[in-house]
């Protein structure tokens, strides 16, 4: 029973139950009227708790997208690419947020070589969330634009925590950026593109 801008997922559990689910998530005690109801403290954080579990029963080792623009269409492009040769499951639509990336876990049923999921925020301390719940061996930042701009102090504290995604990847693929690279783990091995910086990897 999320809640949204203008809605109270709550109002709606009595309704959905009606309709054939057979348990709804809740966290005001005022909606539970049987044991088809379970109260939780926070309906967001228990759906995320949730995905966290589900994630640690799976082996498929996780590619994660993030960035302020692209993140959707490297994500196609790449399964595209890499569908004919491996077993794929990726995010669905642009399913990138605090409630889109642990419905996206969730929906993860079997064995595959690799997953595709992108993530993104737009406040600070949102992203250590999503790396909870993906535990990405892989990392992929798109770029660093405007985007959700508004939502941090500076730049640099806007990168800070894009890049905490990466923080337990053995690897992250981006654009030759000094500034970047700097802020990232040592330890990630860093695969760098560029038209112009003969230094980049590609």
């Amino acid at each position: 029973a999320l809640k949204g801008g203008n809605f109270n997922g709550n109002e709606f559990a009595e309704q959905a139950l009606n309709a054939g689910c057979s348990l709804a998530v809740i966290d005001e005690k005022k909606y539970a009227k049987d044991e088809r109801y379970f109260l939780a403290e926070d309906v967001l954080q228990t759906l995320q708790q949730l995905a966290n579990y589900h994630r640690k029963q799976l082996s498929t080792p996780i590619i994660a997208i993030t960035g302020s623009n692209g993140k959707t269409i490297v994500k196609e492009w790449l399964n595209y690419l890499l569908a004919p040769d491996f077993h794929i499951i990726r995010s669905p639509k642009s399913y990138n947020s605090q409630v889109g990336v642990p419905l996206s876990v969730l929906g993860v049923e079997g064995v595959y070589d690799f997953g595709l999921f992108e993530t993104g925020i737009s406040l600070p301390n949102e992203m250590s969330n999503l790396e909870h719940i993906i535990q990405p061996k892989y990392g992929i930042l798109t770029n660093i634009g405007s985007a959700h701009d508004e939502g941090f102090s500076n730049r640099e504290e806007k990168i800070k925590e894009k890049i905490k995604l990466f923080e337990n990847c053995s690897d992250i693929f981006l654009e030759k950026n000094k500034q970047i690279e700097d802020l990232l783990p040592q330890q990630i091995k860093k695969h760098t593109w560029s038209f112009t910086d003969k230094n980049a990897t590609l």
